[in-house]
């Protein structure tokens, strides 16, 4: 047995890491009746969906996920009941692109809408997305979920199938005539940091544009942290703990424990595991490639972004960089290591619709461009002209900013290798096999170890799907029970 598991136990299950699924790991733990304890290294729960002040006092910025696709359509946020925890704002226009001669690409809840804007290629637009949109939850049960498995609604995973076929490949363009509709859709990829096009950075864009047109893509009120915390209270509610400035270096730090379930990289159990790790099952994790990363801007504004397109301020998330082919053209730069001229910034400036953020008179934007792993180069000058490309004025009317480069973003959270916030490249190869190609990947060689976090199946993003299953997994094999807790509210706590 491994340190953490031998002997007498302080506690039933510990957890290293308090970000979205370390903690969705520890509430489904502590509602099945265990005592839980989590370490956290930063002085704050949250990890990638942490809100703080980086600027000026009083300003709120969310530190990486600010706008939060999986809110309503994660299967453990719904069990959760996180929509009746938290307030969200969910605007009527999920997310815009902005194009040269104050055009934009806009996607709207209301596909019929979204349709009407797109000129020519509306009517091929709504074909490719409306079979997805209408079964956005089956998409989310697919894609959040283990590929190794048989989906629940194979014709469903068949179309979504079929199409991120058709647009991770060189017939993408296909079906369309004009530039806004593709355009749109590859500022929705491009999240990926994958190069363009591909099939997994199609279906990754597929996914999330359908969630776009079926609840949208919500902004919880007072930011991120707001997430974070609905899950701490409930945690505690339960007798849970979490015990924040507390680093874990290894393994044998650890209290004794039934199950340790571990929101970390691949890198980093590695290192926590020492010589306990079997050999075979190392040089997999060894194996494990991480991507590109992100440079990170927040900005304090004196006034809402002055985009060239008006209708483009009502989006809570806009996608900068032009045309298709000149997001590929950047997102393909970083992947082969280069800095682009022009490169692709994703927007958003939560305090146009969540007054919490910053004082009156005041707006906080968030924005972050891609780079190479690990790249010290500070883009808060590329990111500012790239904006104002498409928002003349927008130099103007910046008060302050925060800049961090891709080893900064590592610094302060080690779970992003290099600034790779998706904790791992997303490719197809990696999606199926996240970390390790078998049907239980949170499940460890080591006794009583399980990993929780977004370098395990289905991946990146705030969904909490990663230590769900990780707790069910370890329910099932540490403590012999398949039944899984009710996460509902309770009475008293709504």
């Amino acid at each position: 047995m491994s340190a953490a598991a031998a002997g007498s136990t302080e506690c039933d299950a510990v957890v290293v890491g308090a970000g979205p699924n370390g903690l969705a790991a520890a509430v489904t733990l502590a509602r099945a009746g265990l005592s839980v304890r989590v370490y956290e290294r930063a002085d704050q729960a949250g990890g990638g969906a942490s809100t703080r002040e980086l600027t000026l006092p009083g300003h709120r910025h969310d530190v990486c996920s600010a706008v939060h696709p999986m809110a309503f359509e994660s299967r453990f946020f719904r069990e959760f009941g996180l929509r009746s925890r938290v307030r969200f704002v969910t605007p009527d226009l999920s997310f815009a692109h902005p194009l040269d001669g104050g055009r934009a690409a806009l996607a709207h809840r209301d596909l019929t809408r979204t349709r009407d804007g797109l000129g020519r290629d509306g009517r091929a637009y709504e074909r490719l997305m409306r079979p997805l949109a209408e079964r956005a939850t089956s998409v989310a049960e697919f894609t959040g979920s283990s590929l190794l498995a048989v989906p629940p609604d194979i014709p469903t995973a068949a179309a979504f199938g079929v199409r991120a076929l058709e647009q991770g490949s060189l017939a993408w363009g296909a079906r369309f005539r004009e530039d806004a509709a593709p355009a749109m859709l590859t500022g929705v990829a491009a999240h990926t940091i994958l190069p363009q096009p591909s099939i997994a950075a199609a279906g990754a864009g597929l996914a999330l544009t359908a969630y776009a047109h079926a609840r949208g893509w919500p902004i919880p009120v007072g930011g991120s942290q707001a997430i974070v915390d609905a899950m701490v209270d409930d945690l505690r509610a339960h007798g849970g703990e979490v015990v924040l400035d507390h680093e874990v270096r290894s393994l044998r730090e650890l209290p004794r424990a039934r199950a340790t379930l571990l929101d970390v990289t691949p890198r980093a159990f590695l290192r926590m595991a020492g010589e306990a790790m079997p050999v075979g099952y190392r040089h997999a994790l060894e194996g494990f490639r991480y991507g590109g990363g992100v440079a990170k801007i927040d900005f304090v504004l004196s006034g809402p972004v002055p985009w060239s397109n008006a209708e483009v301020r009502h989006a809570g998330t806009v996608h900068v960089g032009g045309t298709r082919a000149e997001v590929a053209e950047a997102e393909n730069a970083v992947n082969a290591g280069r800095l682009p001229e022009r490169p692709y910034v994703l927007v958003s400036q939560p305090s146009v619709f969540d007054g919490t953020r910053a004082p009156a008179g005041h707006h906080t934007l968030w924005t972050y461009t891609h780079v190479p792993g690990g790249s010290v180069a500070d883009r808060r000058e590329a990111v500012i002209a790239q904006i104002e490309r498409f928002a003349p004025g927008f130099r103007d009317i910046i008060l302050a900013t925060s800049s961090r480069t891709a080893l900064d973003v590592e610094r302060h959270n080690p779970n992003y290798p290099g600034g790779d916030i998706a904790a791992g490249a997303p490719t197809l190869w990696q999606i199926i096999r996240r970390p390790v190609l078998t049907p239980d990947p949170w499940r460890t060689p080591l006794p009583g170890v399980y990993l929780a976090g977004a370098s395990a199946v289905p991946g990146p993003g705030v969904h909490g799907l990663a230590g769900w299953f990780a707790a069910r997994s370890a329910l099932r094999h540490e403590f012999g029970t398949r039944m899984l807790p009710d996460l509902s509210p309770r009475k008293e706590m709504t």
